[in-house]
């Protein structure tokens, strides 16, 4: 069987929240070689790492940014390893797949944990943190999701933040599904560590992730880590050297993340993309309610990033076959991850735009007259 010419291929439209649908303009930044130790490549590399900062309102003086090889969750796993002695306890706020995924983490380090648990649809109560933090003095760090990929739920950082504050822990904020696309205060808030990827609202390709840390605190995590690979510090002190990664770093995914940065910055920042991505959600909304589809997460919870959709209540429904519909015709939805409702999830983030959201919920429309399902 011949394959096809790159000018034959057609993308698939992914409503999928990382890897999500690139622009044609990242993908060609991946088009070429570059040498990792050659001095454009050193320097795309520096200016990156300023741009980081800059998006979470951080200051080059207080805080640095280190990208590592490999998913978001091995930047969080770097975070929790660098951070974490034999002294430490954690308190996981969980309330879906990426807190639990958190709580794994630390438990098969060996490092010792308390949750503290909600239903999917639930943002964590204040009084129920402070509770925890007051009783528990052996605790020493904090861990939340920002924005919870599982259903598209915002969990609020402000009073958490100011928890931490109160009772001197270590904040650590998941920022996967935010960073990028809702502001974020990291030096406002105290936040002392911050874990994204380059395959999410910054709209890069999968390759890499990156946390940005508070200085003093890293300092102060020095040898803390038992994994070479994962050492945070370690990897800032290279590139404080010469901006180098320490193990081969993936040069088309930086490419095109560099490429992504200009075009997050012509686009009006975080504030031009939130608005964009609104105007998704917003026009999403409208076209699934009008279909008859229930969502999962209130509206005051709801964020700009993925929705999550009940199932129609027919018989005639079946999300297999509605899946294969889209997925035959180029378009790429997520199936849902929580285990008490039978959800899937639509995102609205990456290179999307209105039209993009209207034509989901045309072809929507369709397989639902295909499968005989009424609305």
């Amino acid at each position: 069987m011949k394959s096809k010419k790159i000018s034959d291929w057609k993308d698939k439209v992914l409503y999928t929240p990382g890897p999500l649908t690139t622009s044609k303009t990242v993908k060609q930044a991946m088009l070429r070689d570059v040498g990792h130790r050659e001095s454009e490549f050193i320097d795309i590399v520096s200016n990156m790492r300023k741009a980081l900062l800059k998006i979470v309102q951080a200051n080059e003086e207080d805080y640095v940014s280190i990208p590592l090889q490999g998913s978001g969750s091995y930047g969080i796993e770097a975070v929790l390893n660098t951070a974490s002695t034999d002294d430490s306890k954690w308190l996981v706020i969980i309330n879906g797949a990426y807190g639990r995924r958190i709580s794994k983490m630390l438990e098969v380090m060996g490092v010792e944990k308390t949750e503290l648990n909600y239903d999917e649809d639930q943002i964590p109560n204040e009084k129920d943190v402070e509770d925890v933090l007051s009783k528990d003095e052996a605790i020493t760090h904090v861990a939340l999701i920002h924005s919870e990929t599982t259903t598209g739920l915002m969990n609020p950082l402000e009073g958490v933040s100011e928890l931490c504050k109160k009772y001197n822990k270590i904040f650590f904020v998941d920022a996967m599904s935010s960073y990028g696309a809702v502001p974020i205060d990291m030096p406002g808030l105290d936040i002392h560590y911050l874990v994204s990827t380059a395959n999410k609202n910054v709209e890069g390709v999968p390759g890499f992730a990156f946390a940005i840390a508070n200085k003093e605190v890293l300092k102060n995590d020095k040898g803390n880590a038992d994994s070479l690979v994962l050492d945070l510090y370690d990897q800032w002190a290279r590139f404080e050297k010469d901006e180098q990664f320490r193990f081969s770093p993936p040069t088309h995914s930086i490419l095109a993340f560099n490429q992504a940065l200009q075009e997050l910055e012509q686009e009006g920042g975080v504030e031009g993309r939130l608005d964009r991505y609104q105007e998704n959600v917003d026009t999403l909304i409208a076209g699934m309610d009008k279909l008859g589809f229930k969502r999962y997460i209130a509206d005051d919870l709801q964020g700009p990033i993925i929705v999550s959709f009940y199932y129609l209540d027919d018989p005639k429904f079946s999300f297999e076959k509605f899946y294969n519909y889209l997925n035959d015709r180029g378009y790429v939805i997520y199936p849902g991850k929580v285990a008490k409702a039978d959800l899937f999830r639509l995102a609205t983030c990456g290179r999307l735009f209105k039209n993009d959201m209207l034509n989901i919920i045309a072809i929507i429309k369709e397989a639902l007259e295909y499968m005989g399902v009424k609305t």
